[in-house]
């Protein structure tokens, strides 16, 4: 499958290392010997990646209006590390080329309607039009997908960070949001839509994927009665790079027996 990035990040994007992670949306790192500080839009855990000395990538934030210039793209998972955390140890001149986590969760809302428009879904074709941030009662699922004579296809996108035993899992702290998407996108199914879930692993080391039981119990559970409702799913892996977000292929799900044994069907 071709993975060039659908999302290319904009010029002006900084290579620095992490200082410190403080009120889950702000980080400061290091740059060129001064301490400059970025936003992060991920209010998950973000587990292993917020180790003082990491290399991260942030982009500038587009206008001026905006309190902080930067925000938290990247975050290498190979390093090079500093000794010692240290965040002023010096840096090559260019970031490494793989190995990299993406954690900017606006990236997968983005990443859908590119790939859409790419025609790059499988899940998505007859669909001809996207609606982001539809609403459905009271609440707003992340897009709605419509066409001629097809039934209404509703998506919720989840960003993956986590990777433990070479399987991807989602969340990386417990979601009462998580779990209240998952019981709305199994009501949808019941009305006769399709209800999708894309997740959005941006990392590579992944080889499948499954929800973190051993984070938040009631969401693997909740995944897995949604899916023998017919909620559908989707997790890509989305190489993320210092060039920007691609959509590569699509990791097998992990039964829930085998999740539960410790197997890993790849």
């Amino acid at each position: 499958m071709d993975d060039a990035p659908l999302l290319p990040l904009p010029e002006g994007c900084l290579y620095g290392r992490l200082i410190r992670r403080e009120k889950r949306f702000l980080i400061a790192f290091a740059h060129k010997g001064q301490t400059l500080w970025a936003h992060t839009n991920n209010s998950g855990g973000m587990l292993g990646l917020a180790r003082p000395g990491l290399p991260v990538l942030v982009s500038p934030a587009p206008g001026r209006k905006r309190k902080l210039p930067f925000t938290l793209e990247l975050v290498s998972l190979n390093g090079p590390e500093a000794p010692a955390g240290d965040p002023f140890y010096p840096l090559p001149a260019d970031p490494p080329g793989g190995g990299w986590a993406g954690v900017n969760t606006l990236t997968p809302n983005r990443l859908l309607r590119a790939a859409f428009e790419n025609g790059r879904l499988p899940f998505a074709g007859g669909y001809t039009r996207l609606t982001a941030e539809a609403a459905y009662k009271n609440a707003r699922l992340d897009a709605l997908l419509t066409g001629p004579g097809m039934p209404p296809l509703w998506v919720e996108c989840k960003n993956v960070t986590l990777v433990e035993d070479g399987a991807a899992a989602f969340p990386d702290a417990v979601t009462a949001r998580g779990q209240k998407h998952l019981r709305l996108m199994a009501e949808l199914v019941r009305t006769g839509a399709r209800a999708v879930f894309f997740y959005c692993v941006q990392r590579a080391d992944a080889a499948c994927f499954a929800p973190a039981d051993y984070i938040d119990p009631d969401y693997a559970a909740l995944f897995y009665a949604a899916l023998d409702k017919g909620v559908e799913v989707y997790p890509f892996i989305a190489p993320a790079g210092p060039k920007g977000c691609g959509l590569g292929r699509l990791l097998p799900v992990l039964p829930g027996s085998a999740r539960r044994s410790g197997k890993n069907p790849a």
